[in-house]
């Protein structure tokens, strides 16, 4: 097929913004396409690689600069201005082809074969291992020939097509509903989304539909080919995210690390990040944790990687824990700087694809076959309730311990790679946090019975100078932080009742909490939602007053 052909379809995508007509000029592009629709349909994604792949050209807007000018004869600053003017390359690079000064340097018509074919070879360069300035350079030639073999519409998408950015407004949905629309008069879209699941690779998907329904029925997940991640829709109350997953639901803490993917194929381990980067080399200890403690020789197990202080034990947060994933030397020393423990909390291959499967049994299977190591290989901190108090108390234990906060999940749901389809979500981030005056507490039971434990927080009123209670915090402290509040609170304590003590307000808290709600049962007339402690505040002899509570809760309507 003329590349020629496919320029202009894509134009005509880009002239309208309804989905059904994107969907009408798709699918007669397919149709029409013969021998090339695996590429026809991956160009139609913007890259000529299937998503499992994880290629890329490796030219940026300023490289593609460069190769403009190379194939046209035009200035940089001139091809740079256009660009500046008209707010894309495509378009830039269109207006140089139509004036450009250099003959074309090759002179037979563009098919779709030869643009797949050289932008093959020119991620082969990429990826060969030549040096920086020699790969450069046969780069942009091989791709300035390209371009100036081309027509201006062509040229368009073509530079688009470089830098990964086709601007049509297509995307997975579009190309699955056009795939249905021309091998199966608009039936089966499900079917081809669930092959596009198993597989990540719409070119694989495009040939089966083609073959017929069946075919696609018949493909599956395959170890070493990574899916996309299932994602988790943002929810901002426990019980909104209840709404969303059901109940009972499954609580799992949200750790500060990096989600990835790790594949077991015949006991060979390969890593790889939610990007579906291989990281395998990267990360020597991984492989070792999963082949000393995963008891299965093929599964495909999803995990949260999280980077520790090798000094004191503490996590690392991830900006610290990602200089590991793009190094390539002095694997070694980083790998000691750095080390990692593997948390598991999915499993979606074991000896067979298992993500259709309800979330519980998935569970208990990864279970099975994992060993626990610490500081090596743990399952992720997990409860099961329909219990808001108990989703609370993890909340703010895992916000405590360093970490993001909680994922909520449904029991029930199967796995859908690449989708926020409210199987899974996680709760928002805390508010702006309050300093506050612990006005009381409480002796604790049990082998914390020598420490203060529950604390009464109080926000000041400026008004009548006096403290009021805005709320209750029990939950989420550390046996080391209890030690020392009760150190810091007992000089201070001014009544006792029972184990119930008061005291004066000079220790001051950072506290986050979920929300503030109107509230009778407290003097303040407001409570906070699971607050928690983030960090004493030295630094201060007062705590935050009464109206800067009320101004608070007004900002959350």
């Amino acid at each position: 097929m003329r590349y020629s052909r496919v320029a202009e379809a894509f134009e005509d995508l880009e002239a309208t913004q309804k989905n059904l007509e994107k969907t009408d000029i798709l699918a007669e592009l397919f149709r029409d396409a013969d021998d090339e629709l695996a590429n026809l349909v991956l160009l139609s994604t913007g890259t000529p690689f299937p998503a499992w792949k994880n290629m890329d050209l490796g030219v940026s807007s300023k490289t593609l600069v460069k190769i403009i000018s190379k194939a046209t004869g035009r200035s940089e600053d001139e091809i740079t201005e256009t660009w500046k003017n008209e707010g894309d390359l495509g378009l830039a690079a269109e207006a140089m082809v139509e004036k450009k000064t250099q003959q074309r340097l090759m002179t037979q018509e563009i098919t779709v074969e030869k643009v797949v074919d050289r932008l093959q070879k020119v991620a082969d360069t990429q990826a060969s291992g030549l040096s920086q300035s020699v790969d450069q350079d046969k780069k942009q030639r091989e791709l300035a020939d390209l371009i100036s073999s081309a027509e201006p519409k062509e040229a368009r998408y073509l530079a688009r097509i470089i830098i990964n950015n086709l601007r049509l407004g297509i995307g997975e949905g579009t190309i699955r509903d056009a795939l249905a629309e021309a091998f199966f008069d608009g039936e089966h879209s499900e079917e081809i989304q669930k092959a596009y699941d198993f597989t990540n690779d719409f070119a694989e998907v495009a040939e089966a539909c083609r073959e017929g329904i069946e075919k696609v029925r018949s493909l599956e997940l395959e170890l070493e080919r990574p899916i996309k991640s299932m994602l988790a829709k943002k929810v901002e109350t426990i019980e909104e995210g209840f709404e969303e997953v059901g109940k009972p639901a499954a609580i799992d803490y949200k750790y500060d690390g990096m989600r990835a993917q790790i594949h077991v194929k015949d006991g060979g381990v390969t890593v790889f990040t939610r990007r579906l980067e291989d990281v395998t080399e990267q990360f020597p200890d991984v492989v070792e944790a999963v082949e000393e403690n995963i008891e299965s020789e093929n599964c495909i197990i999803d995990t949260e990687i999280v980077g520790y202080d090798p000094e004191d034990g503490s996590m690392i947060p991830f900006q610290k824990l990602s200089k590991r994933i793009k190094r390539k030397y002095e694997i070694q020393k980083l790998k000691a700087q750095i080390p990692v423990t593997v948390r598991p909390f999915d499993l979606i291959y074991l000896d067979e694809p298992i993500l259709e499967r309800p979330y519980s049994e998935r569970w208990r299977e990864l279970q099975e076959i994992v060993s626990e190591e610490e500081k090596v290989m743990k399952l992720v901190d997990h409860a099961e309730t329909s219990e808001e108090e108990k989703v609370g108390e993890m909340q703010q234990a895992s916000l405590s311990a360093g970490h993001e906060g909680i994922m909520m999940k449904s029991l029930e749901a199967e796995y859908k790679p690449g989708n926020r389809v409210g199987y899974m979500v996680k709760l928002k981030p805390v508010m702006e946090t309050l300093d506050l005056a612990i006005i009381g507490a409480k002796w604790s039971e049990g082998r914390r019975s020598d420490w203060l434990g529950r604390l009464y927080l109080g926000c000041y009123d400026e008004e009548n100078d006096e403290y009021l209670e805005v709320g209750k915090m029990a939950t989420g402290l550390t046996d080391e932080q209890f030690q020392e509040i009760t150190e810091k609170l007992k000089p201070l304590i001014t009544k006792e009742d029972g184990r119930k003590v008061e005291v004066r307000p000079e220790v001051i808290v950072e506290a986050e909490y979920e929300e503030i709600q109107e509230s009778p049962n407290y003097s303040s007339g407001y409570a906070l939602r699971f607050p928690r402690m983030k960090q004493f505040r030295e630094d201060k002899e007062q705590a935050d007053s009464l109206q800067k509570v009320k101004n608070l809760y007004e900002d959350q309507s």
